[in-house]
């Protein structure tokens, strides 16, 4: 219920902004946003990496390949280890994205990256300037843990192209605003950056040319 309460704060406070937002989520409606809370930073930082790059149904087909190795269960960090190059590549990874999984398993076991207790104990921040310093691991992907596993509220993933295409549209703007510009533009939907974002993932579908 509280999140739900917060979604709906979220929601009021955006249609405030402006008539364009306020027309946005008239058409979008109520936020759904689903978090997987119960994943420990390893498994969401490891989904994210999937994902990085691709769209979903691509990023979801190498994940369901990856999981039916073991068992359809997401595998440990030694599992992942232990597992031949041939077959990640075959379920769909890049080189450079298994040296990527395997520094976040390594990672894992090494305490470099947090568990789920700990990442709580963080600010924003302090975990992207953690765990950027794993190979292939960059701001966006951090900021997939953040939003999707962690639950912060006030997450603007100012790389994402989504999100600057979605404002681009939803502004009938010549091109989409660069990260500094968006960064900047978005001080205006805090503390709700998280589902400012969420809304405008989907105003591609809605606002198409």
């Amino acid at each position: 219920m509280e999140v739900a309460n917060n979604y709906q704060s979220a929601t009021d406070f955006l249609a405030k902004l402006d008539d364009d937002w306020a027309q946005l989520i008239t058409v979008v409606g109520s936020c759904t946003f689903t978090p997987k809370p119960a994943r420990e930073p390893y498994e969401a930082l490891i989904r994210a990496v999937a994902y990085q790059q691709l769209n979903a149904k691509a990023g979801d087909a190498i994940l369901n390949r990856l999981i039916s190795i073991y068992g359809d269960e997401f595998p440990s960090p030694n599992q992942l280890l232990m597992t031949e190059f041939e077959a990640l590549r075959a379920c769909g990874f890049s080189a450079k994205k298994i040296e990527t999984i395997h520094g976040i398993a390594n990672g894992a076991l090494t305490s470099v990256v947090p568990t789920r207790n700990q990442a709580d104990a963080m600010s924003d921040e302090d975990l992207i300037r953690h765990l950027v310093t794993i190979k292939g691991i960059g701001r966006w992907t951090v900021e997939m843990l953040l939003i999707f596993t962690l639950e912060r509220m006030d997450v603007l993933p100012a790389d994402d192209f989504g999100v600057a295409r979605g404002y681009q549209r939803l502004k009938k703007l010549t091109v989409a605003p660069k990260r500094k510009e968006l960064s900047e533009i978005a001080q205006a939907w805090s503390p709700y950056r998280t589902i400012a974002s969420w809304y405008l993932w989907r105003v591609p579908k809605l606002l198409a040319p």
